[in-house]
């Protein structure tokens, strides 16, 4: 069989060959493979000159993508937008997993095509693990090169006309194939391990877990709802004049300092704001003002303009104070950490015209804490807690450097500080702390701040007793119109009950809206809600994983 070429390979110089294989590859390898095959079968290319160039070609393919990747990309890790993608807890989570798979991705997209540009530009860029990479991928092409040139030289047609006719109908094929491999080389494994099993209860349990489902999912059947309150309330943001007080009613990025400073000070953990600025004065300055205020340590440090937890972080001494604040270049606020140990969410508003104001809920908020046995490991207690190993990479990378450590018998180690959902905290109804001696406090702080009808305290105190009495408690946060009651995460919750839940919230929120604009506060517009939104996520750099 002859392939009609204008040239006689034979004839050119093998060196010249064996190179010009070695750049087809860059084009297409497998195309370039199938074409040296057929040439192989005719005698038109020696062996060791086609299965050579083949598989230096494709070796060094690899090996460039991944050296563009460590020389070009690892500067971008540098630049603002991608520390706000990537911030060190998550860098540190993908370098984890190239790691402990970087040897088993490289063999798996060897056979995935389209998989082995961004995997080895990604493993560039990190520079982790590099040689279990590039060391299995060269065992990769020492055997998918050899197997696909030597079975087309030696059944030539044969196997390029069935090639050829599944290339029409392959894309119908594909899904299933890649599902079977996802799942023999993902899923299989797992069941071999006690933590691969409790990963995959975990994973399979999320689907009816809805308090762990991604927020855009749990939010998804509240656009209908919206819709309909911004018709019937005649504006889809009239709710941002709920909040006269707070920029755009406290859709994103107010400055927590700027609310807190707005309150009664008796009712309020002090709080201190560091302004962005140079990092070495800006460090002095903020150590001499904790100095100066004589607060002791451990300090909570967190960004002024912070969403989720992200960020929030346990400062026991004045070298973590720096490390923070090199790393936090924005404005950030600190306050002495409140002992607690309790942590409740107070939901509250008041309609406009009204005398009083209202609890619409409190949420109970539930740290989680491993308890030792004396014989596992902190990852092992993870994984075998039927809760926290639905979050068990958070607490895992938090941890990484206590994973390994046996706890002693009755050991307790908290696995989270901050008070959020995403960050670990248990949140269940608090109901049951809600009392008119706590309604009238609450109230009372409320309208102490004008402009301010709807949000969530956050607050700290050390006795049930005391908060239900409506005394004995320090606000640490008050978040706006944007802020969620926080029960309708109750696990104990059907999902019928939550959404009820958010929809009666969502309603309180636009009726708010609509009677402060009858009095005279205009709505933000839509456009710059957007604005808002997008300025805040796109210049934040925090790291979203909490202490």
């Amino acid at each position: 069989m002859t392939l009609g070429l204008p040239f006689d390979p034979a004839m050119a110089a093998p060196l010249a060959v064996f190179l010009g294989i070695v750049f087809a590859t860059f084009v297409s390898e497998d195309l370039t493979c199938v074409a040296v095959g057929l040439l192989l079968g005719t005698g038109q290319v020696t062996w060791p000159v086609g299965l050579g160039g083949c598989f230096v070609g494709i070796v060094a393919g690899d090996f460039g993508v991944w050296a563009v990747g460590r020389t070009a990309g690892s500067g971008a890790l540098r630049w603002r937008w991608t520390r706000r993608l990537l911030p060190a807890g998550r860098l540190a989570e993908v370098e984890g997993l190239l790691c402990r798979h970087g040897g088993r991705a490289a063999v798996v997209s060897r056979f995935l095509p389209g998989t082995r540009v961004p995997l080895f530009l990604a493993a560039g860029i990190l520079g982790a693990c590099w040689y279990r990479l590039l060391g299995w991928a060269l065992v990769a092409a020492l055997v998918w090169t050899p197997v696909l040139v030597v079975t087309v030289a030696l059944l030539g047609d044969a196997v390029v006309g069935p090639l050829v006719r599944a290339s029409r109908v392959g894309w119908v094929l594909l899904p299933a194939v890649v599902a079977a491999v996802f799942f023999g080389l993902r899923v299989l494994p797992k069941f071999g391990t006690p933590v691969g099993r409790a990963a995959l209860a975990a994973g399979v349990s999320k689907l009816w877990r809805w308090e762990f489902w991604p927020a855009w999912a749990f939010y998804l059947p509240a656009v209908p709802w919206y819709a309909w309150l911004s018709v019937r309330y005649r504006g889809p943001t009239v709710w941002t004049a709920a909040n006269p007080g707070i920029p755009a009613g406290g859709v994103v990025g107010e400055s927590k300092a700027d609310i807190l400073a707005r309150l009664p000070r008796e009712w309020t953990v002090p709080t201190l704001l560091i302004p962005a600025g140079d990092t070495g004065p800006r460090v002095r300055s903020a150590l001499a003002a904790v100095a100066e205020r004589g607060w002791a340590y451990p300090l909570v440090l967190k960004p002024d303009a912070g969403q989720r937890g992200a960020g929030v972080k346990m400062c026991r001494d004045a070298a973590a104070v720096e490390k923070y604040l090199r790393a936090n270049p924005d404005p950030v606020i600190a306050q002495p950490h409140h002992p607690g140990p309790f942590e409740a969410g107070v939901f509250y508003y008041r309609v406009p015209g009204e005398a009083t104001g209202h609890i619409f809920s409190v949420t109970d908020k539930v740290f989680p804490v491993l308890v030792g046995d004396g014989r596992s490991t902190v990852e092992e207690l993870i994984w075998a807690h039927p809760r926290y190993r639905m979050q068990a990479v958070t607490f895992l990378t938090r941890h990484a450097n206590e994973a390994t450590r046996v706890l002693a018998g009755g050991e307790r180690f908290p696995l989270a500080l901050a008070g959020n959902h995403c960050q670990g905290t248990l949140f269940r109804d608090g109901a049951h702390l809600v009392t008119p001696e706590l309604e009238r406090t609450i109230d009372a702080i409320a309208r102490s701040f004008e402009g301010f009808h709807i949000g969530r305290f956050d607050v700290r105190f050390s006795s049930e007793e005391e908060f239900r009495a409506g005394r004995g408690f320090a606000v640490i946060e008050l978040n706006g119109a944007t802020s969620e009651s926080t029960n309708l995460y109750d696990p104990s919750w059907p999902l019928w009950r939550a959404y009820r839940t958010l929809f009666a919230q969502l309603a309180i929120l636009f009726r708010i809206g609509r009677e402060n604009q009858r009095r005279g506060h205009r709505p933000t517009p839509l456009r710059d809600v957007l604005a808002l939104v997008r300025a805040h996520y796109r210049d934040r750099v925090a790291d979203p994983l909490a202490d």
